[in-house]
C-alpha cells in the first residue's frame, strides 16, 4: 500500500499535486512542473523525498507524502517536515493518509530523528480531526512567516 516514489511516478504525483492546490483553493500557486519535480526527487542533488500510497486493487497511485530533512538546534539531530500529504477523495478512510504518516514516523524512529513536523491550514477541519486522532499537537505558539515572489527579490537586495 505505501512505497518510495519511482520516477515513474512523477505523472501521478504531479496531478496529486494539483488535486490538492484545487482543495486548498490556491490552484495558480501550484507551478511546479513534471521536470522539476523529478530534479527534486531523483536528480543529483535530491532535496525531498517522496512516498505514494497505492490503490490494493489497481497499484494506481492514489496518494502522496512529499517531504524533506530539516533540523533542530535545540535537539541536535535530524527531523521530517512533512510538505504534502493528499489522499485522493476517492480513497479517503481505506487508512492511506495514516500509512503515510505511519512511514515518515518510522523513518523517524529508525533514523534517531526526532520530530515529525507539518502545517495545515486553518480551515482544513477533517485534516485537523484527522492528525488530532493520531495525538498530533497543533503548536499554537508559532506563527509561520514567508518571503515571497517581490518581497524575497527585495528581501535580497536583487532589484
Amino acid at each position: 500500500m505505501i512505497r518510495p516514489a519511482t520516477p515513474a511516478d512523477i505523472p501521478a504525483i504531479h496531478a496529486l499535486i494539483r488535486e490538492l492546490a484545487e482543495y486548498e483553493r490556491a490552484p495558480e500557486e501550484a507551478k511546479a512542473t513534471e521536470e522539476q519535480l523529478h530534479e527534486a526527487l531523483f536528480g543529483s542533488r535530491p532535496a525531498a523525498y517522496a512516498h505514494v500510497a497505492t490503490d490494493d486493487t489497481t497499484d494506481a497511485v492514489i496518494g502522496y507524502a512529499i517531504w524533506f530533512l530539516n533540523f533542530s538546534t535545540w535537539r541536535g539531530v535530524h527531523g521530517i517536515h512533512l510538505e504534502d500529504l493528499y489522499v485522493r477523495p476517492t480513497a479517503r478512510g481505506g487508512g492511506h493518509g495514516r500509512a503515510l504518516l505511519t512511514a515518515l514516523a518510522r523513518i523517524c524512529v529508525e533514523r534517531g530523528y526526532q520530530r515529525l513536523e507539518w502545517s495545515v491550514l486553518n480551515w482544513n477541519t477533517p485534516a485537523i480531526d484527522f492528525y488530532k486522532a493520531l495525538d498530533a499537537r497543533p503548536q499554537d505558539e508559532w506563527t509561520v512567516y514567508r518571503l515571497t515572489d517581490e518581497a524575497l527579490a527585495k528581501a535580497s537586495g536583487t532589484p
